[in-house]
């Protein structure tokens, strides 16, 4: 990340202290860094056959589901924690709005949230790995270019705006990169919260069909 951030960020080039070059690319190294992470969630506990013995535990499929998450999460997180001796260079490179940085840190946390909710699901579906990995980056790719602007840009001038709007509104991007120039809106949050509490939801239906089967 520092090499992203430093050099082809052109941070030194820009002449600003901030560490928006280094958030801009958090996206793109989410797309195949995360599903790395949640291919494995589900995935091997069915190829290995743990899964059965973790279902007659007395621990509800919900909170089964929620757990390693929060596990991935927190691992995600404590990723995000390491680079934080970038935020102290900045600060000692010039006077940056400490602010907005916190917020970065944050919308990327819960965007790094809602890929791990899909790549879940995508591991409780199927029992191969790999596949695991190829369905979760091909979703999340979805998900980020939708707030695109290059995207958005590319509809037609016939389409309603407010077709286009709600297009936008489901990308990662659009709620992302509001976060990340320092406007924390609540609905963002919301959007990401809502985002991992659907896709997790929908892991726990599939794990429970591929019970039933």
């Amino acid at each position: 990340n520092g090499i992203f951030t430093f050099e082809l960020g052109g941070f030194f080039l820009r002449g600003q202290a901030d560490l928006l070059p280094f958030f801009s690319f958090h996206p793109w190294l989410y797309l195949f860094m995360v599903p790395a992470i949640a291919m494995t969630l589900w995935a091997d506990e069915r190829k290995t056959g743990t899964i059965e013995l973790l279902l007659t535990l007395p621990v509800r499929l919900r909170d089964a589901v929620l757990g390693k998450f929060l596990a991935a999460w927190a691992l995600m997180g404590i990723a995000l924690a390491l680079t934080f001796p970038i935020w102290i260079t900045v600060n000692y490179l010039g006077d940056p709005d400490n602010g907005v940085i916190f917020a970065a840190y944050l919308g990327s946390w819960f965007m790094a949230g809602g890929f791990l909710a899909i790549g879940s699901c995508m591991s409780a579906a199927t029992k191969n790995s790999v596949i695991a990995f190829i369905l979760t980056v091909s979703l999340c790719f979805i998900f980020v270019i939708m707030g695109s602007p290059i995207l958005l840009e590319a509809f037609p001038a016939w389409m309603p705006q407010v077709v286009v709007d709600a297009f936008a509104a489901m990308g990662f991007l659009t709620h992302y990169d509001s976060i990340a120039k320092g406007v924390l809106d609540i609905r963002d949050l919301l959007f990401f919260a809502a985002f991992i509490g659907a896709w997790l939801f929908a892991s726990a239906i599939v794990i429970e069909i591929k019970k039933a089967n």
